[in-house]
């Protein structure tokens, strides 16, 4: 079985109610590890990551050790890089045994294949967020916030995290439509360019989607989202047929 989960955002709450959604997100990695054979992670696990020489964020340690217990028992994990856990670098591949995929991926699960992406910068206009990435992603700023004490630089971080929460806030406010089908076409013309894809999956818009999607040629594919583990918990999971989105709100032992 391949589950998906998208935006879990471990860290960009209060601390006794962050430590519940990763309780969840703990309850959800136990409940499947019975049947689970590759595990993909959208992006945006953790709601802020830099890893210094010595030094990772404390918080997350029963998560981590979650992982590497499912690498250990040849669970594999797919982790592509969001836009707020972007300041990965040798940890988890050196420790854990996962390597941190930058880019989208093209890859064939159970027979069918899949396009895997965070999904942000893939609005035809996001010239500032795309020219942004490239600034926080380039090896000379991160090396240059890696001189920073790591408590300074980690409390930076979290500001920068709580800055963007409050203009997604306002944006989602302000354009509701817009919103829910921002990655609509992107997904269409990944399935119109490439027609034997079977799956587009992505993460980063917080929005839950299960959407059909037929080209030209009368190729058809299926885009999916699932959503963020903050708005409303949910997974995605393929058995080789059917994809189907699942919320955590469901009992886990069903």
């Amino acid at each position: 079985m391949i589950y998906f989960v998208s935006d879990v955002h471990l860290g960009r709450l209060e601390r006794k109610k962050d430590k519940k959604n990763e309780n969840l997100f703990l309850e959800f990695l136990n409940f499947i590890e019975k049947d689970c054979t590759t595990l993909v992670l959208l992006g945006d696990i953790f709601d802020y990551w830099f890893e210094y020489k010595y030094t990772i964020p404390k918080y997350f340690y029963r998560t981590l050790a979650k992982f590497e217990q499912f690498i250990a028992q040849n669970i594999k994990i797919i982790y592509i890089m969001g836009n707020h856990d972007f300041g990965h670098k040798s940890f988890f591949l050196e420790e854990i045994g996962i390597e941190i995929i930058k880019n989208d991926l093209f890859i064939e699960l159970l027979g069918k294949n899949f396009f895997i992406s965070h999904g942000d910068g893939k609005l035809p206009k996001d010239y500032v967020y795309r020219a942004l990435k490239k600034i926080l992603r380039n090896k000379i700023c991160q090396f240059l916030f890696s001189i920073i004490h790591p408590t300074i630089g980690i409390k930076l971080a979290i500001f920068c995290s709580n800055a963007s929460k409050k203009n997604s806030v306002k944006a989602k406010s302000k354009n509701t439509k817009r919103l829910k089908d921002t990655l609509i076409p992107f997904a269409e013309k990944i399935i119109n360019q490439n027609t034997n894809c079977d799956f587009v999956v992505m993460g980063h818009t917080h929005k839950v989607s299960n959407i059909k999607i037929t080209s030209p040629d009368g190729a058809f594919g299926t885009y999916i989202n699932p959503g963020s583990w903050l708005e409303c918990p949910q997974y995605a999971k393929f058995d080789g047929i059917n994809m189907m989105l699942i919320e955590m709100n469901t009992p886990l032992d069903d």
